[in-house]
C-alpha cells in the first residue's frame, strides 16, 4: 500500500486479520496467479501438481474458508463482522482476482447449506468447515449457453425459462441439460449451488434451487475454458443427462413463492462480492504504477516528478478511493439489512469493475512499453479487469435489472 489508509474504528483484530491475508496474498496468491496466467493450456491450471492446489490448501489451512459457517457447524461466522469480510476480499482481490473468485465460489454451496435446517445439508457444511486440505470445492451452477445475464431479470415470462430442467419422479428429480463454460470452478468443483427449471410456464420464477454433490449419477464435465483474463480461475461446463438428484437436496421450489426475493438477495450478494474484489484490484494497479513512476527515469528525473504523471496518478487515486468507500458503505448496510439493496450492490459492482479497467489501463500507459510486457503484472491486471465487466452479469444488463429496485 503506497498511501495512507483512512479506515476508522479498525480493531486490533481487524488489523491482524488484514495483515495475515495481505501476507498470504503477497507470498502465495500473487506469485501463483502470475504463474498460472502464463500457462498456455487451461488444463495445466488444474493439473495434478499445479500451484492452484497449494493456494486452495493454504486458504483452508488458514481457516479462511470457514468465515460463513457458524460455530455450531465448526465455522467462524460469529467472529467475522462486515469489515472483516471487506478486508479479506479486498486484500485477496489485490493479490489476484481470478483466484479470489475461485475461492469465493468454492464457499457458496457450503455457506448456503449451513443456513438450511436439513441434517444432510448441515453435515455438508460441517464437512467443509473441517476440510483443512481443500478437497471440497463449490461452484455456482447458474449460467447456461442461452441464459447468462438474463437470469436476474427474466421474470415469469415462459420464453425466459431455464434450459436445464428437472422433473420430480418419486424421491428424485431427473435433470437434463447443460450449464455453460462460464461456471467458475466448473470442472473442479465437488459441490454446486444448482439452478434448475421445474415449472417452464413460470419462466425464471419457475426455477428451483438445489445444493448438490457433483458425483451424482448422470453428471459430467466439459473441458476448462480458455479465455483472455482471469486465467487462474477455472471455468467449465457441467452436463446433466438423466441426472438423479435426491428430493431433499432441493431447498427452494417455485411453489414456495419466494424466488423473487431470492433474486434480489442473489443480485446483492454476488455483485457486492465482486465490487470488493475489483476495488482491491484497482488499488493494486495504482500501487504498481505509483512505484514504477518513482523508479523510472525520464528527462533526468523520476517520471513521478512530471506533472502529467502526477495528474494521472491523482485521478487514479481518486477513482480507487471512491470505489473502496462506496463498497464499504454498501457492504456494511447489506450485511445487516434484509432484503439487501440490490441497486447499491450492482452500482458498486459496475463502478468498481469499470474503475479497475480504467486504472489498469492508465497503469499500462504510465509504464509505457513495459506496461505491455508480461514481465510486469499490470497487463495481466488489465485483462483480469476487462473480464470483470462481463462476469457475474454484463454491467449494462445488471444496471437495467437493478434499476427496478431503486
Amino acid at each position: 500500500m503506497v498511501y495512507r489508509d483512512i479506515d476508522i474504528n479498525l480493531t486490533e483484530e481487524h488489523r491482524a486479520l488484514r495483515d495475515m491475508v495481505r501476507k498470504f496474498g503477497a507470498e502465495v496468491m500473487r506469485p501463483a496467479g502470475l504463474a498460472l496466467d502464463k500457462l498456455g493450456d487451461p488444463t495445466e491450471v488444474i493439473a495434478e501438481g499445479s500451484v492452484l492446489w497449494d493456494v486452495i490448501r493454504q486458504f483452508h489451512e488458514m481457516g479462511l474458508h470457514k468465515a460463513g459457517i457458524p460455530h455450531a457447524l465448526g465455522g467462524s461466522l460469529e467472529d467475522m463482522d462486515a469489515m472483516s469480510r471487506i478486508l479479506i476480499s479486498e486484500e485477496m482481490g489485490y493479490a489476484d482476482a481470478g483466484l479470489t473468485i475461485s475461492l469465493g465460489a468454492g464457499n457458496m454451496p457450503f455457506y448456503m447449506a449451513a443456513l438450511i435446517p436439513n441434517p444432510r445439508l448441515q453435515e455438508m457444511a460441517r464437512a467443509y468447515a473441517e476440510d483443512r486440505e481443500g478437497k471440497l470445492i463449490g461452484c455456482w451452477a447458474i449460467t447456461e449457453p442461452d441464459h447468462g445475464s438474463d437470469w436476474v431479470h427474466g421474470g415469469d415470462d415462459p420464453r425466459w425459462s431455464p434450459s436445464v430442467t428437472g422433473v420430480l419422479k418419486g424421491d428424485e428429480y431427473i435433470v437434463n441439460g447443460q450449464k455453460s463454460a462460464w461456471v467458475s470452478n466448473g470442472t473442479i468443483a465437488t459441490h454446486a449451488v444448482f439452478h434448475v427449471g421445474l415449472d417452464p410456464s413460470k419462466g425464471m420464477m419457475g426455477q428451483g434451487l438445489a445444493l448438490i454433490p457433483l458425483d451424482l449419477p448422470g453428471i459430467s464435465r466439459g473441458k476448462p475454458l480458455d479465455k483472455i483474463g482471469q486465467r487462474s480461475l477455472n471455468q467449465g461446463e457441467i452436463f446433466f443427462e438423466d441426472a438423479q438428484i435426491p428430493k431433499d437436496y432441493m431447498v427452494f421450489t417455485p411453489e414456495m413463492g419466494i424466488m423473487e426475493g431470492i433474486a434480489e438477495t442473489t443480485l446483492a450478494t454476488a455483485n457486492g462480492g465482486m465490487a470488493i474484489v475489483f476495488a482491491g484490484l484497482a488499488k493494486a494497479a495504482f500501487d504498481e504504477a505509483h512505484n514504477y513512476a518513482k523508479e523510472r527515469i525520464q528527462g533526468g528525473v523520476p517520471i513521478i516528478e512530471h506533472q502529467n504523471i502526477q495528474l494521472k496518478l491523482f485521478r487514479m487515486f481518486t477513482l480507487v478511493e471512491a470505489a473502496r468507500a462506496a463498497v464499504r458503505r454498501m457492504t456494511l448496510y447489506n450485511t445487516v439489512n434484509l432484503p439487501p439493496s440490490g441497486a447499491h450492490a450492482v452500482a458498486c459492482k459496475c463502478f468498481s469493475t469499470e474503475t479497475a479497467f480504467q486504472v489498469t489501463s492508465e497503469a499500462i500507459q504510465i509504464l509505457g512499453g513495459n506496461g505491455l510486457s508480461r514481465e510486469y503484472p499490470v497487463e495481466k491486471m488489465f485483462r483480469d479487469a476487462r473480464a470483470s465487466m462481463i462476469e457475474d452479469g454484463v454491467n449494462e444488463s445488471l444496471a437495467l435489472s437493478a434499476f427496478e429496485y431503486l
